[in-house]
């Protein structure tokens, strides 16, 4: 797409929308944000609309900040570089799951990231995006053997999830030397954070070996002194609702089971730890807190010798490094009252926003109310329920939030929705997944536009809903009628 400049306003002056979010359901929801919203943005928004990438035509899309998701990665690099002894190889693999879309993979790996994949297709959009083999990491707790001897053959690093995936490793490295750097995901089980959904170091977690169980770390242990060739430990210990010290918490159990490992190895035998991502993002405003920096600070405080250079490091940071550089930018369709509530009926709703719909309190969203020009609308605030478009009642991205009066035409945006919301897209009702964008300011003070998805087509829906087989079943009713 061309270069563009939306049309003269004061918006980049605009008072910040009366709209916000809380992380946590105890926190109060307040008018505005604590930082007034970027003014590129606004100016993204109006300039969105002035294009027609959102409009009665096209009435969702995703809107991404290419300069902020390269500060991020930057931020992410600087952060660990600070703690770091010189010459220790450090890998920020991105969680692919968080933005699975290859302009993002292809932008991140330009500025220094691997990859971390959890499955075959994450791994193909990982290729296609050119990210090399020894830049990605595999994880899933469900790798079949086809999966793993991709990897393998391709020399992909490899966290084995349990001792039954170490005994099919056994066996693939038997029949076929590999160059794989291979490793083994313990669960420190150390407990939860504030959404269960999240929370992978629990007593039960489906993820890694749990270390606590009886007899299990001496089996780790063993695992590693009988497996020369296991090298890596990997720990996890969840994402979104997690504090940091019990990240921190775990990645010291990682670190002091390495420490144990090569002592009674006698030599270095783990040579890098892999100690995962997850770090939360404040969905309450615009401000990035916790920072890279103060995890990283927080880990050299907690594990100091994790950064002496004597393990090399992987990171698998995903939600943090996209959440705040994405904006779902929606047409209000119809505006209505329901038992004295105003009701805004857009097109952004559970097949963008799902976990925003079906769990409002863990995965709260702010919302910016724009006008008919893509420009921030003011006037006393309204409580209002933002609606999507899915014929079920409770597709709904905010209830009761005080914001201008909404009217059709008008548009609104879903901050914070770099993360996830492109890559989850929920099919319910058929609804097709929106266009995503990139913005960038250019030298003229204008923006420049690349397209990152094309938005789906309704032929494109037919055919993956099984429209080549239309008459299959058809046929094979036919065919049992008959006999």
């Amino acid at each position: 797409m061309s270069s563009a400049t939306p049309p003269p306003s004061s918006s980049d002056a605009s008072p910040a929308p009366a709209d916000s979010a809380s992380v946590s359901p105890t926190a109060p929801i307040s008018d505005s944000p604590a930082h007034a919203p970027s003014p590129l943005r606004h100016r993204a928004v109006a300039a969105a609309v002035a294009q027609g990438l959102v409009g009665p035509a096209t009435p969702v899309a995703g809107l991404l900040d290419v300069a902020g998701i390269c500060r991020s990665a930057a931020e992410l690099r600087a952060a660990f570089e600070e703690f770091t002894a010189p010459g220790t190889p450090v890998l920020h693999a991105f969680a692919v799951k968080a933005a699975s879309l290859v302009p993002v993979l292809r932008l991140l790996a330009g500025e220094g990231l691997g990859c971390e994949v959890a499955g075959p297709g994450e791994l193909a959009l990982a290729r296609a995006a050119g990210v090399p083999p020894a830049r990605t990491v595999l994880d899933s707790p469900a790798k079949t053997p086809a999966e793993l001897r991709e990897a393998l053959a391709l020399g992909i690093a490899v966290n084995a999830d349990s001792f039954g995936e170490l005994a099919r490793l056994d066996a693939l490295t038997g029949s076929a030397p590999t160059g794989s750097p291979l490793g083994l995901r313990v669960n420190p089980q150390l407990g939860g954070g504030s959404i269960g959904a999240m929370s992978t170091a629990t007593g039960t977690s489906k993820f890694g070996v749990p270390l606590r169980d009886e007899d299990v770390r001496d089996r780790v242990v063993q695992a590693f002194l009988d497996r020369p060739w296991l090298t890596r430990l990997h720990v996890h210990v969840g994402s979104q609702g997690m504090p940091l010290e019990l990240m921190a918490d775990g990645v010291r159990v990682l670190y002091e089971l390495a420490e144990e490992i090569n002592e009674r190895a006698g030599r270095p035998q783990v040579t890098t730890l892999d100690i995962g991502g997850g770090l939360p993002v404040n969905f309450a405003s615009d401000e990035v807190a916790p920072s890279y920096r103060t995890y990283a600070r927080l880990l050299h405080t907690s594990v100091p010798g994790l950064f002496d250079g004597r393990y090399g490091l992987v990171t698998e940071f995903g939600r943090s490094l996209l959440a705040k550089h994405g904006v779902v930018l929606a047409r209000v369709e119809y505006a209505k009252s329901a038992g004295g509530r105003r009701i805004a009926v857009t097109h952004a709703g559970a097949q963008v926003a799902t976990r925003t719909v079906f769990a409002p309190d863990s995965w709260p969203v702010r919302v910016a109310a724009y006008d008919a020009q893509g420009l921030l609308k003011s006037g006393d605030p309204v409580a209002q329920d933002v609606a999507g478009p899915c014929c079920f009642a409770g597709d709904l991205v905010a209830r009761d939030r005080p914001l201008p009066l909404l009217e059709p035409g008008d548009h609104v945006a879903l901050l914070d929705t770099g993360a996830y919301y492109f890559s989850t897209h929920f099919a319910y009702n058929s609804l097709p997944r929106p266009g995503v964008y990139g913005y960038a300011p250019d030298p003229d003070g204008g923006l420049r536009w690349a397209t990152v998805r094309t938005a789906q087509e309704l032929d494109d829906l037919v055919a993956e809903s099984g429209g080549a087989h239309g008459d299959a079943l058809t046929r094979l009713r036919a065919t049992h009628s008959s006999a």
